[in-house]
């Protein structure tokens, strides 16, 4: 699960996530809308109107979670072995178990946003926060110790994903606070694009770099254009971070001058 699919897949995950995000932020702040409290059209009554209120991203984190948690348990030739009989019982796979770890939470993180919405009798957003806060301090620890023995270019790129992790969890213990402020949700948005988009960089330059060549542990040239990578990561995610704001900015302003309108 440490190869190249376990991170695609994830990275792939957090940046449609972050995508999906993006529209949602945008469209809040340009119609005046509540980000927790979301309106939904008035023409959608009856069934339409519980099928808007469902928590699709906590279904789909439920199903990623799931997949991903069923993959790490099969990928390996002899399954998940938590401990070697035949060797003065050491802990085996340690690796394959943080990650394991890391999509049990993905799944009850979607759990706890499924159950706020849509069965308790008022939705509690401060379990939600604190749920998705949680998963973050845990997995930072996860990652902390998931580069113990890393070392050269696997040891930059991952020092790289745990600070933006520790960023995106200090983004999420502030919005505990203020979990309606707009530019901190923008923030997170993009710190989410930056995750995703980084892990499947990360999968490519480890397991199947562009070139064809592998990247040198010893060259320091490598090592430093790990860095301009990332960098260039920021970039492009903060520009598509624009674009979205500006097409969505053109499309209900323009296109639905009602929802643009509705509450000004």
């Amino acid at each position: 699960m440490g190869k190249f699919i376990g991170h695609l897949y994830p990275g792939l995950y957090l940046f449609y996530y972050g995508l999906y995000q993006a529209t949602v932020v945008f469209k809040a702040m340009i119609v005046y809308d509540s980000l927790l409290y979301p309106s939904w059209p008035p023409r959608n009554k009856g069934i339409w109107a519980r099928l808007w209120k469902i928590s699709y991203g906590g279904l789909l984190k439920i199903v990623i979670g799931s997949i991903l948690t069923v993959y790490v348990v099969f990928c390996l030739d002899d399954m998940m072995v938590l401990m070697d009989k035949k060797n003065a019982l050491r802990f085996m796979y340690p690796k394959e178990w943080q990650h394991l770890t890391m999509f049990i939470l993905l799944t009850l993180n979607g759990c706890v946003d499924v159950m706020s919405k849509n069965l308790l009798p008022r939705r509690c957003v401060l379990l939600e926060k604190c749920t998705l806060v949680l998963t973050f301090y845990v997995l930072l620890l996860l990652l902390m110790s998931h580069v113990q023995n890393s070392t050269g270019i696997e040891l930059q790129t991952h020092c790289l994903l745990i600070l933006v992790v520790f960023l995106l969890m200090l983004v999420l213990t502030i919005e505990l606070w203020t979990p309606d402020t707009f530019h901190l949700l923008l923030i997170e948005t993009f710190l989410f694009l930056m995750m995703g988009s980084w892990l499947i960089q990360v999968g490519f330059i480890l397991y199947k770099p562009v070139t064809g060549y592998p990247w040198q542990d010893d060259d320091i040239s490598d090592i430093m254009f790990i860095t301009t990578f990332f960098c260039w990561h920021v970039m492009i995610n903060a520009s598509c971070l624009l674009g979205i704001y500006g097409i969505s900015s053109l499309w209900y302003r323009h296109y639905c001058p009602k929802d643009a309108g509705k509450e000004m």
